[in-house]
């Protein structure tokens, strides 16, 4: 039997997923998300790792309660028309469940395959917009410059209260606005401080149709007794954000100038992570005593998180699993 779920009056707390976890420790890590009280979990679906649709169908199958979030699926990677079947048989099967995180893709990652458009944001605006018809049952959407199922209509869908979310994972302010036009919220990647969350929000735009849109964020975290032990068990999840792909988290903070300054002056990114003043490590990731964590999970939701993400810091998952749900009671 699973742990009741944390309360529902503070916003919605969940765990990644670690990309790295062994395959044979995946469905172990999920049922302990779940039993621990974990509102939501998390998969990555990264190119040459693990696929994000393969992962949310195994994890939904081996739990009960637990909302499965996916995120994200690079919107040039597969057919708009099959990804929609996909989640729609899921959403059928374990209705009220899953959350469907569309992106970009890395820049990399997608021209190394062949996928990246010549307008990543015009792809994922006909993509989003035909995916959610398509979940609703009805017509493909007139066909654009890149997605192309104009009048095809799914047999199978959940029932309306069923359906899942789709959330976009993007960066910049013209992805963001593009959000507030055809999805129904942000994933917004680690690191997640409150003014990149507030940012974020601004990018969603007064045009926006969506009402309550769905914030979810990733951080880095680590739980400990031992304050100084979390922080620095912390820091290797915080050494890529430096460079130029982070630039929208990085802008926000009131610190910004000093820690490009800083990223400058060090030698490597690991150098960079390691040396970061202790209070900037607070402020980029969710470290500390629980007290101290809970604060920050409680900043995000403050800032409009409606879920938090815990992306756990460390080399063994499924013990600091157990450290990280103690910021779930009080």
């Amino acid at each position: 039997m699973s742990a009741p779920h944390a309360n529902p009056a503070r916003g919605r707390v969940g765990v990644l997923l670690p990309l790295d976890l062994p395959a044979r420790e995946v469905l172990s890590y999920a049922r302990r998300a779940e039993g621990l009280g974990f509102d939501q979990l998390w998969v990555v679906e990264d190119l040459g790792w693990r696929g994000g649709i393969a992962q949310a169908a195994s994890v939904l199958a081996s739990t009960e309660n637990i909302t499965v979030g996916i995120g994200i699926l690079p919107a040039g990677a597969r057919n708009v028309c099959f990804t929609a079947m996909e989640l729609a048989t899921l959403a059928q099967l374990y209705p009220g469940r899953l959350i469907a995180g569309i992106g970009h893709g890395m820049p990399d990652w997608m021209r190394q395959v062949g996928s990246w458009p010549a307008s990543p944001l015009t792809l994922i605006k006909e993509y989003t917009t035909a995916l959610r018809q398509l979940l609703r049952g009805n017509p493909g959407p007139e066909n654009g410059r890149y997605v192309r199922c104009e009048g095809v209509v799914l047999t199978e869908i959940p029932d309306a209260e069923a359906i899942p979310p789709v959330v976009l994972g993007v960066r910049g302010p013209r992805s963001q606005q593009a959000a507030g036009e055809v999805a129904d919220g942000l994933l917004l990647a680690e690191p997640a401080a409150p003014a990149y969350i507030t940012a974020s929000l601004n990018h969603l735009g007064p045009e926006a149709t969506i009402k309550a849109p769905e914030i979810v964020t990733y951080d880095a975290a680590a739980v400990d007794d031992d304050e100084e032990a979390a922080l620095a068990r912390v820091r290797a999840g915080l050494e890529a954000i430096g460079e130029p792909g982070w630039a929208a988290h990085i802008d926000p903070l009131p610190f910004a100038a000093e820690l490009r300054a800083h990223r400058a002056a060090c030698r490597s990114a690991r150098e960079f992570a390691r040396t970061m003043p202790a209070a900037w490590v607070r402020d980029l990731s969710i470290a500390g005593t629980p007290d101290q964590a809970r604060a920050a999970i409680t900043a995000r939701h403050a800032a409009g998180a409606t879920s938090v993400v815990l992306s756990p810091a460390g080399p063994d998952a499924l013990t600091h699993l157990d450290s990280l749900a103690r910021v779930l009671t009080p």
